[in-house]
């Protein structure tokens, strides 16, 4: 089922995939031009079937979609054909948690339909970071940063949000849920979040996630908890199942 490169072709991840039938699969994809969609892979599963091939998570693809649904309220679209679109590593075993992270985040915050192709391009970057071995840390909080960003979630970092007086260098903030950059003994310094924001903005106009990684290397220890308490505000109560399994696989190390 592999196809041209065409024009109709959508730049696409796989972040998930259940069974539909004995043969086919339901397939949740996040692509550059449309968002996260969701789409029935038909004979997916079976042995000769070219999809089984190519609808691997944290791999790029080229993905062709069928005819737009009859009803204009269903959201499940019909998958054509996929491909390869190369040039990824493949991620370790330790990464997989992180890239498996990424895609809970995704699946649980994305609207369906809804296009965030700078979202789309630091998850591309993120995977090809952790694939290269680079510092699993800092990576997710660039793609958390960005993420949290793009979903209207993040305020201006290099400003009080309260009172949107710029931060004092060497003051001492934090970030919250309900009040944003808030002064905080423990927090980060004025100089951090600034620096955050500018690598931020730099991402978002040039695509330049190192940057931003650069950025977050020396505060990713520190950075991790704000950014986990603000994500979780908006996940809810219902705790991320990558991080249970994580949590699960340490205490089994340690244990040994």
């Amino acid at each position: 089922m592999a196809t041209s490169r065409s024009a109709s072709a959508l730049q696409a991840y796989v972040l998930h995939t259940h069974d539909w039938s004995e043969t086919s699969l339901i397939v949740e994809l996040f692509t550059r031009s449309q968002g996260r969609i969701v789409v029935a892979a038909k004979g997916a599963k079976r042995p000769t079937s070219n999809f089984r091939a190519v609808l691997l998570p944290f791999q790029p693809l080229l993905a062709q979609l069928g005819k737009a649904p009859a009803d204009e309220h269903a959201e499940i679209f019909n998958l054509r054909s996929a491909e390869w679109a190369g040039g990824q590593p493949l991620l370790g075993a330790a990464a997989m948690f992180s890239g498996f992270y990424a895609n809970e985040l995704l699946l649980k915050l994305l609207a369906r339909q809804d296009a965030h192709p700078v979202l789309f391009d630091a998850y591309a970057d993120t995977l090809g970071a952790l694939g290269a071995g680079v510092d699993e840390s800092p990576a997710l909080r660039a793609f958390e940063l960005v993420l949290l960003r793009e979903l209207g979630w993040l305020p201006e970092l290099d400003s009080a949000t309260l009172t949107a007086q710029p931060l004092a260098p060497e003051g001492r903030y934090t970030l919250t849920a309900e009040g944003g950059v808030i002064v905080h003994t423990d927090g980060l310094p004025g100089s951090a979040w600034v620096a955050l924001e500018a690598a931020l903005a730099h991402q978002a106009q040039a695509g330049n996630a190192a940057a931003l990684r650069a950025a977050c290397a020396p505060v990713a220890t520190a950075l991790r908890g704000p950014l986990r308490t603000l994500l979780h505000y908006h996940l809810g109560p219902t705790p991320l199942r990558t991080r249970q399994v994580w949590q699960g696989v340490q205490r089994l190390v340690d244990t040994r």
